[in-house]
C-alpha cells in the first residue's frame, strides 16, 4: 500500500474523535458500570448459592436447583462484561448493559408480587435498573462512549 492509501497521521475528524473519547471518564459512565457490575455480582452470588444448595443441600428438585444456578452464573457474564466494557469506554458495552436493565425490570416486578420477604429485593432491583437505564441513555455517557445517533456524521452534524 502506498502512503496515500494509508496515511500515517489521522485526519482532523479522527483526531477529534480520539481526543473526545480519551478525555476523563464521566462519573455517570462510572456509576452505570458500577451498577451493571453490582447486578452481575448479585447474579453470580445467587447462581453460586443455588448451585451449592442443589449439590449439597436438600432442595425439592435437585436438577432444577443445579440448572438454575448454572443459568444464573452464565447470565452474570452479560452485565459483568458490560461493566468492564463501560469502564474501558467501549461503545459496544452500552447495548448489553441496557439489555440487562430491561431484563431486570420484569424480574423486579415479579419480586414485588411475591411474598413479603422478596419485596425489598424487588424494590432494590427496580431502583438499580431504572437508575442504570437513566445513566446509560444520558447524552454525556453516549458522547463518552463515542456513540453517534442515526444520521450523524463524526463531528455530530446531521446529514442532509
Amino acid at each position: 500500500m502506498s502512503s496515500e492509501q494509508n496515511p500515517a497521521t489521522p485526519s482532523p475528524a479522527e483526531t477529534t474523535e480520539i481526543t473526545e473519547i480519551s478525555g476523563p471518564r464521566p462519573r455517570r459512565l462510572t456509576y452505570a458500570a458500577a451498577l451493571a457490575g453490582l447486578e452481575g455480582l448479585a447474579l453470580l452470588v445467587g447462581g453460586g448459592w443455588l448451585l451449592v444448595e442443589g449439590i449439597v443441600g436438600d432442595p425439592d428438585d435437585r436438577q432444577s436447583a443445579v440448572t438454575g444456578g448454572i443459568t444464573l452464573i452464565i447470565l452474570a457474564l452479560l452485565p459483568l462484561l458490560a461493566a468492564r466494557g463501560l469502564l474501558a469506554r467501549r461503545s459496544w458495552s452500552r447495548g448489553p448493559a441496557v439489555i440487562t436493565q430491561i431484563m431486570a425490570l420484569p424480574v423486579a416486578y415479579n419480586l414485588l408480587q411475591a411474598d413479603s420477604a422478596a419485596i425489598p429485593a424487588g424494590i432494590a432491583l427496580a431502583v438499580v435498573a431504572v437508575a442504570a437505564l437513566i445513566l446509560l441513555i444520558n447524552s454525556e455517557t453516549t458522547r463518552a462512549l463515542g456513540i453517534r445517533g442515526p444520521g450523524r456524521t463524526q463531528d455530530g452534524e446531521s446529514r442532509s
